[in-house]
């Protein structure tokens, strides 16, 4: 139990000096190196498997610094830089600005942001479909739709927090977390994934719709935020309207080569991003009559807002990597899996209190998946020594797992789109708090009606 103590200290403490206005990423990065040695002094394994020890302790923290800035630096974090690029580049040449005037029109005829905002957030739990990464997800449409929508009169923290939370609950049958929980369950994957989670996740991603449209209407007022419309007739365009296209161009690039769409072809989310770069600065450099040195000069705007990126948000994803291995390696998670285990409840509070477990464990570490991944090996074993059905206790984990990420600070998404909207991680999870405990409640509700507790 020391460990799970000295877990909850060094996690109130980021928090308290988070919300005192101290840089994020230095007291994330302090905190996961704090953890990593004092597990080390504890006698536990300060590093992964997959990374290799230096030796000594203390280097072994930096070495897990220097791991996740290869990780994250290089995959993830890319991911990022090259989308916060592109979105740079879209408002360098103007075309953010054609996307806002040629659909404000359409759009003007709904007076209610909240309205939008629901419709905004519909889709995209949509295009969660094609986009796997929660983080990846929220890190294109802060490039895509967070203009759009902060145009049409959604606040920014409202804006922001639709883009973080629609990998919040699961739609895709196919995810890797819900082919271990079908496994987990023993249930075919089309049962498990078609007949029981996508009718729960459709009455969380409703119950969702209406807590967001109530709770960030209220927060407006309240703060009094600002969600000023712009006037159409005020917005200057110095661009083609066939340039309202391009910043659409990763979006589509998705759902057309993230797949076999076309047999033979398929590319990842780097690639569609880059790509979409290039065919950009192709039009551009059509449109403005073959002037190759302008076209060049324009996509500095692009490398200018990679670097941005790197800075204001890649390294925050690094220093949030590093604090929730610290709370890992340390055995903070390990503590919780046995308290799961020593529960001696019945079959509704062993699910309730799984279901809380990973919640906490989800926002404490930011990750979606390493703590549904560890509970649920809990799962079956728990199920039959109780007589339950496993997926009575696996289904709401796994939902949790991802609500709890959507409420974390530390998680990479919430981390990622309040870096691109340059507001505090904790406004974001603010938004999203009430929506998520009402989908989280859905979930559970949901879970009584639909999943036989017996096996």
């Amino acid at each position: 139990m020391l460990e799970l103590l000295i877990g909850l200290v060094v996690t109130v403490a980021v928090g308290y000096f988070i919300v005192k206005n101290y840089r994020p990423a230095g007291v994330l990065l302090t905190a996961g190196i704090l953890l990593l040695i004092v597990t080390g002094l504890l006698g536990h394994t300060v590093l992964p498997s997959k990374v290799d020890p230096t030796g000594n302790l203390f280097t072994d923290a930096l070495e897990y610094v220097k791991y996740m800035l290869q990780y994250r630096g290089g995959g993830l974090g890319m991911q990022i830089m090259l989308l916060c690029g592109f979105a740079a580049y879209m408002t360098h040449i103007g075309a953010n600005n054609v996307v806002v005037k040629q659909f404000s029109k359409p759009l003007s005829v709904i007076k209610s942001p909240y309205i939008l905002l629901v419709a905004a957030y519909i889709v995209a739990c949509l295009m969660s479909l094609a986009v796997s990464s929660a983080t990846g997800l929220g890190v294109l449409l802060m490039a895509t739709l967070f203009p759009m929508m902060t145009a049409m009169g959604i606040s920014r923290p409202a804006a922001t927090a639709v883009c973080a939370s629609p990998a919040a609950i699961i739609l895709s049958p196919t995810s890797g977390d819900v082919v271990i929980a079908a496994e987990k369950s023993g249930l075919p994957l089309h049962v498990f994934a078609v007949e029981t989670v996508l009718p729960v996740s459709f009455c969380a991603i409703a119950v969702m719709s209406i807590s967001a449209y109530f709770w960030n209407k209220y927060l407006d007022v309240k703060e009094n935020s600002p969600m000023e419309r712009i006037d159409v007739s005020e917005i200057e365009v110095n661009a083609p309207s066939y340039y309202a296209a391009l910043p659409f161009l990763p979006i589509v690039g998705v759902f057309v080569f993230n797949g076999e769409t076309i047999p033979g072809l398929s590319l990842d989310i780097y690639t569609i991003v880059v790509l979409s770069i290039f065919l950009g600065a192709v039009v551009d450099f059509f449109t403005k009559r073959f002037d190759g040195k302008k076209t060049l000069e324009d996509l500095e705007s692009c490398y200018e807002g990679m670097a941005d990126a790197f800075k204001g948000v890649v390294m925050l994803l690094v220093s949030a990597g590093v604090f929730a291995q610290g709370l890992m390696s340390i055995g903070a998670i390990d503590n919780l899996l046995h308290l799961a285990e020593s529960a001696g409840a019945g079959g509704i509070a062993l699910m309730l209190i799984l279901t809380g477990l990973t919640v906490a464990a989800a926002i404490a570490t930011g990750s979606g998946n390493a703590p549904f991944y560890a509970f649920v090996e809990l799962a079956p074993s728990l199920a039959a020594k109780m007589g339950l059905n496993p997926a009575f206790l696996i289904i709401p984990m796994l939902q949790a797992s991802n609500l709890g990420r959507t409420i974390s600070p530390v998680s990479g998404v919430v981390v990622a789109t309040s870096g691109m909207a340059k507001i505090s991680p904790f406004e974001v999870v603010k938004r999203t708090s009430v929506p998520v405990l009402g989908g989280l409640v859905t979930v559970i509700i949901g879970t009584l009606i639909l999943v036989p507790m017996t096996a």
